[in-house]
Formats: C-alpha cells, sequence, structure tokens
C-alpha cells in the first residue's frame, strides 16, 4: 500500500506540473516543490474523483521555491467579515479592488522585512502535532497586505515581536483551519505562486517633482524586487521603495508618457512600455495585461 501511494503521489506530482506547465508556458523546473499536505492520502474511487481538482489545486498553490513547511503562529483580525483588514501598511486600499480579497494577513517583523513582502503568497495549515484547535486536513492561502506590529507592552513585542514568525489573518481566513475559540494555533506555512486577474496596475501619486507609484495585482512570486520609470524625455531612472508596496522617483515626468521596467523577488523582469500615457493626472490608476510568471 505504501509503494502504491508513493507511485501515485509522484504521477500526480509530474501531471500536475506538466499542466501548470501548459497552462502558464513557464519551465517545470520554477514549479517544482513539495505537494501541499492535503493532497496526501487520496486513495481509491474517492481519490480518482478528486485527481482534477488536486491538480488544480497543485496548479494554484505550486510552490515558488522548494522549501520546506516552516513553523509559525496565527491570529485572526478583521471582524467576521474582514472588514477592517482594508487598506494598512501596504497601501493597497480596498483588497478587493485590488486583486487581494479576504483570504489576507498582516506579517510579523520577521516576515514583512520591510515592505517587502507586500503581495507575497502563503499556503498555510494549523500544525495538529502540536494543537487540539486545528481543523485537520485544512489549508488556506493568503496574500500579505499588513504589518502586524510589535505589541512592545508586552516582552518581547509579543506574538509579532522579531524574531517570531507569525499570521496575523482575517478571521475569515483564519477559521478555515482553526477553531475559533482558540483565538491563536501554531501552523506550518510556505511560500506559494500568486494567481491574480488581470495585469499589473500603477496607481500614480505625488505632487510636482514626487512620484510615487503604488504597485498592485502582481502575480508570480507576487512582490517586486526592484523597479525604474521611465519617461518620454528621459533615460531610465531607478526607483526605490517608499513604503509597502509604494515605489518612489524624485523627477519632474508630469507630461511625459511612462514606461516601467519591473523585477520581482521570483528574478523574472518585466518591461511596461508606454502604459502610461502623457496626459495621466496624480491619482489614477492604469492595468496592464502583462503579469508575472514567478
Amino acid at each position: 500500500m505504501l509503494a502504491t501511494l508513493v507511485a501515485t503521489s509522484v504521477i500526480l506530482s509530474l501531471l500536475a506540473q506538466y499542466v501548470c506547465n501548459v497552462l502558464s508556458s513557464t519551465p517545470l523546473a520554477t514549479r517544482y516543490g513539495a505537494r501541499p499536505p492535503f493532497l496526501k492520502k487520496k486513495t481509491g474511487k474517492r481519490f480518482l474523483h478528486q485527481l482534477p481538482f488536486a491538480v488544480l489545486a497543485l496548479c494554484l498553490f505550486a510552490p515558488v521555491r522548494s522549501d520546506e513547511w516552516l513553523p509559525a503562529t496565527a491570529t485572526f483580525y478583521g471582524g467576521a467579515d474582514g472588514s477592517d483588514t482594508m487598506g494598512e501598511a501596504c497601501g493597497y486600499g480596498n483588497l478587493y479592488d485590488q486583486g487581494y480579497g479576504i483570504n489576507n494577513a498582516a506579517l510579523s517583523t520577521a516576515l514583512f522585512n520591510d515592505g517587502a513582502a507586500c503581495g507575497q503568497c502563503y499556503v498555510i495549515i494549523c500544525d495538529t502535532s502540536k494543537s487540539g484547535w486545528c481543523r485537520p486536513g485544512k489549508w488556506v492561502a493568503v496574500s500579505a497586505t499588513n504589518f502586524c506590529q510589535p505589541n512592545w507592552s508586552l516582552p518581547g513585542g509579543g506574538w509579532c515581536g522579531p524574531p517570531r514568525p507569525h499570521f496575523d489573518m482575517s478571521q475569515p481566513a483564519w477559521e478555515n483551519i482553526g477553531i475559533y475559540s482558540a483565538g491563536i494555533i501554531p501552523v506550518l506555512h510556505q511560500r506559494s505562486k500568486c494567481w491574480r486577474d488581470g495585469g499589473v496596475r500603477f496607481t500614480i501619486a505625488g505632487v510636482n517633482y514626487f512620484e510615487l507609484v503604488l504597485v498592485t495585482n502582481v502575480a508570480g512570486s507576487g512582490s517586486i524586487q526592484s523597479m525604474a520609470v521611465k519617461g518620454t524625455s528621459t533615460d531610465w531612472i531607478q526607483m526605490s521603495r517608499n513604503w509597502g508596496a509604494n515605489w518612489q522617483c524624485l523627477a519632474a515626468l508630469a507630461g511625459q508618457g511612462l514606461s516601467f521596467a519591473l523585477t520581482s523577488t521570483g528574478g523574472q523582469t518585466i518591461v511596461f512600455q508606454d502604459v502610461v500615457p502623457a496626459w495621466w493626472q496624480f491619482g489614477q490608476t492604469f492595468t496592464t495585461y502583462q503579469n508575472f510568471d514567478n
């Protein structure tokens, strides 16, 4: 039986990787990694019936890299409908409008990385070996959209103090894996590929010689490593992270069409050529048709 399960797991993993690569035309090696534990121990007719859904799940949550599952803790906030998780430290504002939805989380200092983790995706399960308050076999995928600040009135800054890895999740997301009355649970987590509808979006704020560009709806690794802007009358200008998912540039670009060059934390670079017309105004958002695979 064990040999059968191992062989079945290998076949399923290879099939899922093949389907993912056909759908997205990315190298097989970029999707290799540990399978989410909810796909284990599926046998017989039930397994066969669930095979298409398992393949789809593997595509959706293919790890960005082949890391092991890492331990952390998780609490929840934002109310039963998650409405109080909108906005906050990544600058996304309405998470529905920006493509992130209700399955979101605020990350502790160790995970947030001064905003560099904004937009990243994680698969999270409750660690049943450490708690009786888990929902066994359940999992949830969340996007990083906020910062869980340390509470320095508590020893070590509390659950979100460094160097503790902690997820303060929206309540609807958290209740997928934990029983409400527990309040806090031990979890295992892993980075996963982000899937977004449509292309990357750019929202331009600022004044005169200061442009602040919010980058949203990033797929693949979910987050941006570096960014540059080019006006119709300028060379490429390197931008720097201001806060969260906001990138800044000190240049007079008003009245010029704009192009952006982004490199994701997965190492993929995309040039968004002439994505902003010369008539742009501060406060406007521009949607593209391009997005990241890594």
